[in-house]
């Protein structure tokens, strides 16, 4: 059977051109969802900043926003009655619309859903962030931010959502999930915590992807043996508390193993990361790569390093390291669970931070040794497969198909 054609439009907290996980993800699914011949308009605030005039893409609906961090890379829209009618007037000269995507924690969120219950257009919401986790990360006032944040979802949304009182992150996502027809996770470990916190139930689990073409280009140019040398270690990501870069950086030295890092990415906490490592010729910081460059690091290290624990809803790091056939070293027991094998687990991360510290310098000593012996775990071929973003569009197709349906 023919699959129908469907315009889906996507909301999302950050413009796509930023740097993040989710909208790297949010990138690969409109270009598969393209390829598989539908449309997709993607809804999120305008970028500010000297790479603002660069992005422009009419398959984007830029809303009125203020930068807000001192880098210019992330903003907000404000969701109110202004934001609807500049939404709503961009939307007239679009097709009719046929699903709404919500893949926002936040404002993006609560605009998306208010512009899908004006129309009475059917919602799946993905969830992205452990809330709770991820303020508590950030500021040692996350009780008020919660209480604020769960304030400003009753006064942004209507019915349901409006009513359900409570002050923590998971009040925070049942209210902003209570208007969809269908929630979905990018891991098993957090779509089960979502059901168990009644957010949503079922949650259907859909893993974030890699490009099936830059994969298949990066693993053709990638050497068939190990360049010699002393091994090789990659940390990418937003160089922000939550991630637990400073952390890594102070338990790889002290680790003192015989190895070359190179830390990909950028954010507030770069100055801080160079102080720790400074002096150290091994330590390399890269800034921001394109994405095929990234993959291109990866398939060439030895090993990845994720060091979050707790705050990632799926870590696409070292999933996208494991569909490459690189180790990775793993902080969060969650996601080593979900990654089944070809890592290394560092112990200690219900312990205090020198506990998590101590394990994680024994677990990078290990997997020094073992990329030196030539002895290093090899990721799980069924990882690789399931990872394709062919494969996760697919999947996601079907319960847009299901969602229509019903």
């Amino acid at each position: 059977m023919t699959t129908p054609v469907m315009h889906i439009v996507f909301f999302g907290d950050q413009h796509l051109d930023s740097l993040g996980g989710a909208q790297v993800s949010m990138r690969l699914q409109r270009e598969f969802l393209e390829r598989a011949g539908h449309t997709v308009t993607v809804v999120a605030p305008r970028m500010h900043g000297a790479r603002a005039s660069r992005v422009a893409d009419s398959s984007n609906v830029d809303l009125p926003s203020v930068p807000i961090t001192t880098d210019r890379e992330y903003s907000m829209s404000w969701p109110g009655r202004s934001t609807d009618r500049a939404l709503d007037r961009a939307m007239t000269h679009r097709p009719p619309v046929d699903l709404v995507h919500v893949q926002a924690d936040f404002w993006g969120a609560f605009i998306g859903h208010r512009y899908a219950a004006r129309h009475g257009i059917p919602v799946v919401h993905t969830m992205h962030n452990r809330v709770d986790v991820g303020i508590a990360a950030v500021t040692p006032l996350h009780g008020p931010v919660l209480r604020a944040l769960n304030l400003w979802r009753r006064r942004a949304l209507r019915g349901a959502a409006e009513q359900m009182r409570g002050n923590d992150g998971w009040v925070f996502l049942r209210g902003i999930a209570s208007g969809s027809s269908a929630v979905t996770a990018p891991s098993t470990h957090f779509a089960r915590r979502l059901e168990e916190h009644g957010v949503f139930s079922p949650v259907d689990v859909v893993w974030n992807g890699i490009d099936d073409d830059v994969r298949e280009a990066t693993l053709a140019a990638a050497p068939t043996e190990r360049a010699p040398g002393r091994p090789r270690f990659v940390w990418l990501g937003r160089m922000s508390p939550e991630k637990r870069l400073l952390p890594f950086l102070e338990a790889f030295v002290e680790s003192e193993i015989d190895a070359d890092l190179e830390i990909i990415g950028g954010g507030a906490q770069r100055a801080a990361a160079e102080k720790i490592v400074s002096g150290l010729s091994n330590v390399h910081f890269a800034g921001k790569l394109s994405y095929a460059d990234t993959l291109a690091r990866i398939a060439a290290a030895d090993a990845l390093v994720q060091t979050s624990i707790g705050f990632e809803t799926q870590g696409m790091t070292p999933f996208e390291a494991a569909t490459l056939g690189t180790p990775s070293v793993i902080s969060d027991p969650d996601i080593a669970a979900e990654l089944g094998g070809g890592l290394w687990a560092a112990p200690g991360a219900a312990g205090t931070e020198d506990q998590r510290r101590a394990g994680l310098v024994e677990t990078l000593r290990r997997a020094a040794s073992d990329i030196a012996a030539g002895i290093a775990p090899q990721p799980m071929r069924e990882v690789s497969e399931s990872f394709r973003q062919s494969s996760r569009t697919a999947a996601m197709i079907e319960i847009y198909e299901r969602v229509l349906a019903g």
